[in-house]
């Protein structure tokens, strides 16, 4: 059987407005009913190779691939051999042979993933490196078009580090005319200049703004969407031994809804309640966090399908 050409996700970027759109309304449209009885992936194989710990994103894709038809084979942190001196080059063009996609997070150099990209018949998907987290940004999205029947124009209120998370909702809700993306990241713990600076020109591009601070202090007066992410990022460690003093004036607590009533709350998980935010507010009426870790998987299944070059609910290629 012949497929399309590969399509690779490193980044958001590499994503056209159109393929941003698309992904996030198929996102939608299988947490809505489910794939149906096609299977896009049917007699496809994909390669879960995961270096560090993940409890949403590999559940996500692996359940996803599986619901969409595919076979999956799972690679742990030391099983390839990178290990041993093979080059990320050599890698890839020999999973090419074998898979049709390799969803891979490293919390590395997204360069290496790259280099497995550097051929056209297998997809690669980063579902987690060092500077951005692009599979999470298209959950984030997914979830505030299910709850908002839209993304023009929202307004969301970002409390936290500056993280690859945050890299990643920052180059994609900016694709959004009159959206606002507010930053308020504690000192020293801001979102990469280079991220920021790509993102703002984004913004310039589509009619949307993004700002950051390193305060709590004059806040937005009404604002959409509250998200935060835990204050230790996957695979990092802080070298400030006072971070926790930096951090805890960041704490998302229910003060923040006294002039958002209607605003939901969003967080990428896992959650350390107590520290970046309260029970309170996690298990409160305004949490998403939860709906948006099942959104997981159905916008797993959407970057999957696009990958392979088919629409939500169809085994057919997509148009141009």
């Amino acid at each position: 059987m012949t497929h399309p050409p590969a399509r690779h996700l490193i980044s958001i970027d590499d994503l056209s407005d159109s393929d941003l759109r698309r992904i996030v309304h198929d996102g939608v449209a299988f947490a809505r009913s489910g794939p149906g009885a096609r299977r896009p992936l049917a007699d496809q194989v994909v390669g879960v190779y995961f270096k560090r710990t993940s409890t949403r994103t590999r559940t996500a894709f692996s359940s996803g691939a599986l619901r969409l038809g595919g076979h999956l084979i799972t690679y742990g942190a030391g099983d390839l051999q990178l290990n041993t001196g093979e080059t990320s080059e050599d890698t890839g063009a020999v999973l090419s042979g074998m898979l049709d996609v390799l969803v891979a997070r490293t919390a590395d150099d997204p360069a290496e993933m790259r280099a497995w990209a550097n051929q056209r018949r297998m997809s690669v998907i980063n579902a987690m490196s060092a500077d951005e987290h692009p599979t999470q940004a298209l959950t984030d999205l997914t979830t505030l078009q299910a709850h908002f029947g839209r993304l023009d124009g929202l307004r969301v209120l970002y409390v936290g580090e500056g993280n690859n998370s945050a890299s990643a909702l920052a180059l994609a809700l900016t694709r959004f005319e009159g959206a606002h993306l507010d930053l308020r990241t504690p000192p020293g713990y801001g979102l990469d200049p280079a991220f920021l600076e790509r993102a703002r020109r984004t913004a310039a591009r589509c009619g949307s703004t993004v700002t950051e601070r390193h305060d709590m202090t004059g806040l937005p007066e009404e604002v959409d969407a509250v998200y935060t992410t835990r204050w230790q990022t996957t695979g990092t460690t802080k070298a400030d031994p006072d971070w926790r003093r930096v951090f805890a004036p960041f704490q998302v607590t229910a003060d923040l809804w006294r002039t958002s009533p209607g605003a939901v709350f969003l967080h990428d998980l896992p959650a350390h309640r107590g520290d970046e935010v309260t029970g309170e507010v996690l298990d409160g009426p305004h949490s998403l966090a939860f709906q948006q870790a099942e959104n997981k998987m159905h916008s797993a299944m959407a970057v999957l399908a696009w990958a392979r070059g088919a629409r939500a609910g169809s085994g057919a290629a997509a148009p141009a």
